[in-house]
């Protein structure tokens, strides 16, 4: 009889666990969210109706699933608070409308934020007219998915960001729209971390933006119509992956600034129509390919601390300038891309110039030193440059040159 007990008493401990439901209603026996938190245990299920709940710094302190399919909307009031404050691990927050978070320069205050914790998920939320949108500290394996977070600001000084992230670890960070803050996605100190398949537009800095993280990748997004566009700075082993990059258009605007970075892989991506397309400063042993640059400013901006970068199969298409650089040496490899301003000829038709082309020309030189020149652009002195630059080849890089310029763009997915 004994043994039947303990067996059935082991039995009973395997069974999933399954905690309460609390729901929360303006017209039940819980009528606040952070009556239902006090009372909520490990395991338990918070389900919000229908309202507008005047509440913040609400403190999630077990693992909880806290969720709304009514579109519950929590409204901070405008203080500088945190709405929803996460401590515990495997927390899951869904469906919520949360709004107003006032600015403050002294707290960063957000409609969402995680503290040293494991495993939240945060999935389908609308987050609007908020200091910061989702803010991740000291966060690890946490999923953000799904969340429209959109701001008003007109001023990049008293902007927060909409997903700021820092020192975390295995991040996911999918399917989000991110617009009107400072930046859409902030990364410092975050590593081993996904980024995918969001919309960033309409920020006043940059749609992304990593600093000191490192193993990330980041693809499959959009980025559009911001101050700049993407800003990887002092990282390495990114990898950057089928993303576009369009319109981040502006007098000191870029698809992607790459600053002291290295190890990383940009390949696959489409940048259209910005002011420089990519701007490189200390950027070494990267892989760039398979990218289409295509009406842009300028192509490429490689400084001459950028080092061991192979820019291979590429199409450059229509763009004002195509290289440009601040330096008489080259120590980048060029090869096998497409220039759609090459003029040469195959005579083997093997798909390649017979002759090398050279994608940096004397007048993107004098432009990079003297922007005001390119009010020139379409003037005859741009043309007697042209005949110059054959007479004196000395002024342009000599070893900057792509050894087998494609003949025909090549047809990327």
């Amino acid at each position: 009889m004994r043994f039947i007990f303990l067996i059935a008493a082991w039995l009973i401990s395997l069974s999933p666990v399954t905690g309460k439901t609390i729901t929360v209603n303006k017209t039940g026996p819980h009528k606040t969210i952070a009556k239902a938190l006090q009372l909520a245990e490990s395991g338990d299920r918070i389900v919000v109706k229908k309202g507008t709940y005047y509440e913040n710094t609400l403190m999630i302190n077990s693992p909880v699933t806290i969720l709304t399919t009514e579109g519950a909307i929590i409204d901070g009031g405008g203080e500088a608070k945190d709405i929803l404050i996460v401590r515990a691990d495997d927390v899951h927050i869904s469906g919520f409308s949360l709004i107003n978070v006032g600015v403050s320069f002294l707290e960063e205050a957000a409609a969402i934020r995680l503290v040293h914790c494991k495993n939240a998920v945060i999935e389908d939320n609308r987050i609007d007219s908020c200091f910061f949108g989702i803010y991740v500290e000291y966060g690890k394996y946490a999923k953000i998915r799904n969340n429209t977070i959109r701001g008003s600001f007109t001023d990049e000084a008293s902007a927060g960001n909409a997903i700021h992230a820092w020192k975390g670890e295995k991040l996911t960070i999918t399917d989000n729209l991110t617009t009107g803050h400072r930046d859409g996605i902030y990364f410092e100190f975050v590593n081993n971390s996904r980024i995918s398949n969001n919309i960033s537009q309409f920020n006043l800095r940059y749609g992304l933006h990593f600093m000191f993280s490192n193993d990330d990748v980041y693809e499959h997004n959009l980025f559009k119509d911001n101050g700049a566009g993407v800003a990887v700075m002092f990282s390495r082993n990114i990898t950057m992956k089928s993303n576009r990059f369009i319109h981040n258009w502006g007098g000191a605007a870029y698809g992607l600034l790459l600053k002291e970075i290295s190890d990383g892989s940009i390949e696959g991506n489409k940048f259209i129509q910005n002011t420089i397309a990519i701007l490189a400063e200390g950027a070494n042993r990267l892989k760039m390919s398979e990218n289409v640059f295509k009406l842009n400013g300028t192509a490429m901006d490689i400084k001459g601390n950028c080092m061991d970068n192979v820019i291979k199969r590429n199409n450059f298409i229509a763009n004002t300038f195509e290289v440009v650089t601040n330096t008489k040496s080259n120590l980048n490899h060029y090869s096998e891309n497409y220039w759609s301003n090459y003029s040469g000829y195959d005579r083997n038709r093997d798909g390649f110039g017979d002759m090398p082309y050279r994608p940096v020309n004397l007048f993107a030189k004098v432009t990079n030193e003297v922007p005001s020149a390119t009010f020139l652009l379409h003037s005859p002195f741009v043309r007697l440059m042209e005949i110059a630059e054959k007479i004196f080849p000395q002024f342009i890089p000599e070893s900057l040159i792509d050894d087998l310029p494609k003949m025909a763009a090549y047809e990327f997915n």
